[in-house]
């Protein structure tokens, strides 16, 4: 499910909160990105259209449907193959080049890259 920078959001506070009343995303993205209560309640409408958020009277309790590590997912696998012709390495090597990582992330990664074994998608 493709979600925009806007849905992605409201995602993030119920992923961070867990089932709240829209008021409560309301209050958040007043204060995070400066939306307004209508703007807020048409990209929550936007969500549960796109079946990521449930509805739930009374006080309209929003609950999140889909899990942050699945989007997450999702989104890295869409960017890599629209941006980098479905390479992972061509994908990598690029972060690597424009971003870096200290060493102890690098020993990490390098660990999560031997429990793979390689493995591809």
């Amino acid at each position: 499910m493709k979600l925009f920078d806007s849905e992605l959001k409201v995602m993030e506070v119920l992923w961070e909160e867990g089932p709240v009343p829209a008021r409560r995303v309301v209050e958040v993205l007043s204060q995070r990105v400066g939306w307004n209560k209508n703007t807020t309640y048409t990209v929550i409408k936007k969500c549960v259209d796109k079946g990521a958020v449930r509805r739930e009277e009374p006080e309209f309790v929003c609950h999140p449907l889909v899990e942050r590590t699945a989007t997450q997912r999702d989104e890295t696998n869409a960017l890599i193959d629209r941006l980098f012709g479905g390479s992972s390495e061509l994908f990598f090597s690029s972060f690597l080049r424009e971003r870096g990582v200290g060493e102890e992330d690098a020993k990490k990664l390098a660990e999560m890259i031997r429990e793979k074994g390689g493995e591809q998608k």
